[in-house]
């Protein structure tokens, strides 16, 4: 871990990251299993005599928003609203110090008016990067947490996160888009399929059951990765700022902090919670899945193992 750390810092203030062979493996790998898992879905359609001369144009569409606009969409869901250095002149210099600090674009600014404290970057490339802060964890942490807080993010987007995190998804998204668009009506009631009521029955249950194992499988496989990418932005964190410590205490506070808010406020951005510094998950979600008190406690242990080996 040292060693990574220390070659993270190139002369003045230059502090570009180093590539983390951890994290391309696992996304390669996570890819790998689901488009594995993908093919098998599709082949039991075509098994199924399902037409896919519908679903396959259908799946290349969804394909193409998840890409191109599924973080519009999430942000625009958790009302977060692009600002100017004028309306909040702290992040934008920040962020701007940081960008220039890690050789990328500086990416847009936006803020989400709730007292959730938290942060999230999204664009598919650093040319098409955002980072989105609370005005919560905004009225919060100091300035060098919250400078921890941004340089995780920017992480994110140097190791281009959200591009895979999209393409990950794209495979429960269509999992749960083929059930629940009432094809089925149509492929088996409306004449496209040649069985009787009973066939057909046993068809629709086939492949609903297939098509929760697959959203099953890439809801496991997603989270898994997510967690190790908060993992690796964490090491980023440290990298650029070599103040491990930062982002702990920040960790510490957000962590409390969450653990008072109403349920209703952490619906707001409960839809970004995957792409969130930490989790918002509330009684009754099924974020609550995730152990997010033992990630959190991890996440705290590796920080103050990157502190110590800083330190000597």
């Amino acid at each position: 871990m040292l060693n990574g750390i220390q070659k993270g810092y190139i002369g003045g203030m230059q502090r570009k990251l180093p590539g983390d062979f951890g994290l391309t493996s696992r996304m390669f790998l996570t890819m790998f299993l689901l488009a594995i898992v993908y093919l098998i879905f599709m082949g039991v359609l075509y098994a199924l005599h399902v037409p896919l001369g519908l679903v396959i144009p259908v799946a290349i569409l969804l394909l193409g928003l998840q890409y191109y606009y599924s973080d519009k969409l999430i942000l625009l869901s958790i009302g977060a609203r692009e600002v100017s250095e004028q309306e909040a002149p702290q992040v934008h210099q920040i962020v701007a110090r940081l960008a220039q600090m890690t050789g990328i674009p500086k990416p847009k600014v936006a803020i989400i008016d709730t007292p959730v404290p938290n942060a999230m970057a999204t664009g598919r490339d650093p040319n098409h990067a955002l980072v989105a802060v609370t005005s919560g964890i905004m009225s919060q942490l100091n300035e060098p947490e919250l400078e921890a807080v941004i340089a995780h993010e920017l992480s994110h987007v140097i190791h281009r996160d959200m591009r895979v995190m999209a393409m990950a998804s794209f495979f429960a998204t269509i999992a749960s888009f083929i059930v629940q668009s009432g094809l089925w009506g149509g492929f088996y009631g409306g004449g496209y399929g040649r069985r009787d009521s009973r066939d057909s029955g046993n068809a629709f249950i086939l492949i609903f059951l297939v098509s929760a194992a697959v959203w099953a499988i890439s809801f496991v496989l997603i989270r898994t990765l997510s967690r190790y990418r908060e993992y690796a932005a964490d090491r980023g964190s440290a990298i650029i700022t070599q103040q491990p410590s930062n982002l702990a205490s920040a960790l510490i506070k957000i962590s409390g902090t969450i653990q008072r808010i109403p349920d209703r406020d952490l619906r707001q951005v409960e839809a970004a919670n995957s792409l969130m510094l930490a989790s918002v998950a509330h009684e009754g979600s099924i974020s609550e899945i995730e152990p997010s008190c033992a990630t959190e406690a991890s996440r705290l242990a590796r920080l103050k193992e990157m502190e110590a080996e800083l330190s000597r």
